[in-house]
């Protein structure tokens, strides 16, 4: 794929949002704000962010993170993006993250209402399409290679070929990453072990947001069980938190051959190792290390970055965006082949070449034909082969 070119609001609001990290910040530093979906220990997304947060005030002059985690209208109920934003640049945020697909409305709004202040949307697209003022970039990694790779171990790995994948909500983010994993477990299982493309069984289930919210979501927990009764042996997770790996590693502890692979922070594994095929997560510093940096520099420029691996050192915390943490249940013959896999992405095999079809029957791409980033970005439905809906 190729790269992209580019309470009574104040006062309340700081009642409500005593303890949850955000403070003042001395006049002499650069404040920039970091509003998190999920809650800031969520050994997923959030958490990514935030640690990358922390690495910007170790290795930006004057950088300081003020935070508020738990964006979202469950845990957050009658409060809006445009009101936290309020809040944060009361506080003298010069610059605030948005780190959810969730937030495009508000944060748009927000960045209208403060011109004066720098933005960056995490997932969007408004400074690709012309949406957005100056002030409002977008920033995302290129995690449909780390998507190929956790379906490429899966597929090797899997001795029922049936896989499932644990999605979040669907739009086109998550149709076009349940595709990558697919299109990686397909390539391991036709082309690696050279296995008939009918006996590749690949399911996917929504829950209905980012991460489990009783009563609004389904459990993910449940969900997660019922794959492995249904007779599928790999999960691969989608969303921002661990209860696949979880239920797998309970799974593994009563002698079940069942493994998972979560998302989005490099030391998810660490939730159940014995169960952890890998996971493929998210690397901030690169792209906060160049937008904020720029921002302190005043070299501020709206931008849409959608940042790849460092196919020289794809765990390289300082140079990659994105990465893939082998895991301790990932066998050293599996690890082998995944290198290699690897290493044919980085030489240009695209997995987003036609023939391929949508799940509906119709036409996605010609034989030999390779997707734009746009098809890609935009991917309208989930593929042939794939068992689950679209919308």
């Amino acid at each position: 794929m190729k790269q992209f070119t580019t309470c009574v609001r104040a006062l309340a609001l700081s009642c409500l949002l005593l303890g949850a990290g955000a403070g003042a910040a001395a006049a002499a530093d650069y404040p920039f704000g970091l509003l998190m979906v999920g809650p800031a220990n969520d050994h997923g997304w959030s958490q990514a962010h935030f640690e990358a947060g922390q690495v910007m005030e170790k290795t930006l002059p004057g950088a300081k993170m003020l935070y508020i985690d738990k964006v979202n209208p469950a845990d957050r109920q009658g409060i809006t993006v445009p009101m936290l934003v309020d809040d944060l640049v009361s506080k003298g945020a010069k610059l605030i993250i948005a780190n959810s697909d969730d937030m495009k409305d508000g944060v748009r709004e927000a960045a209208q209402m403060h011109p004066e202040v720098k933005f960056i949307h995490v997932s969007g697209d408004d400074a690709l399409t012309g949406k957005a003022g100056a002030n409002l970039s977008n920033l995302m990694g290129r995690m449909e290679y780390g998507k190929m790779m956790a379906g490429f171990v899966a597929a090797m790995t899997s001795q029922t070929g049936k896989i499932a994948y644990l999605g979040p909500l669907v739009n086109a983010e998550t149709r076009r990453l349940a595709a990558s994993a697919y299109l990686g477990a397909h390539y391991a299982w036709t082309k690696v072990l050279k296995k008939p493309e009918a006996e590749l069984k690949f399911k996917v289930s929504w829950i209905g947001f980012w991460f489990n919210i009783p009563g609004v979501t389904s459990d993910p927990t449940l969900v997660t069980g019922s794959f492995f009764d249904s007779g599928h042996d790999v999960v691969i997770s989608g969303i921002d938190t661990t209860e696949a790996l979880v239920v797998a590693g309970q799974r593994r502890k009563e002698g079940k051959a069942v493994w998972a692979i979560p998302y989005d922070y490099r030391d998810a594994c660490s939730a159940a190792p014995d169960a952890c095929l890998g996971v493929p997560y998210f690397n901030w510093i690169p792209g906060y290390t160049k937008m904020i940096g720029e921002a302190i520099e005043g070299k501020w420029q709206q931008q849409f970055l959608w940042l790849g691996p460092n196919w020289a050192a794809i765990n390289d915390l300082q140079t990659t965006s994105v990465g893939f943490m082998p895991g301790k249940a990932l066998s050293a013959d599996n690890e082998k082949a995944l290198g290699e896999f690897q290493k044919a992405l980085a030489g240009g095999l695209n997995l987003f070449t036609g023939p391929l079809y949508f799940q509906d029957g119709t036409p996605f791409l010609s034989a030999g034909i390779v997707a734009t980033d746009e098809q890609v970005w935009d991917l309208t439905q989930l593929l042939k082969g794939m068992e689950g809906a679209s919308k």
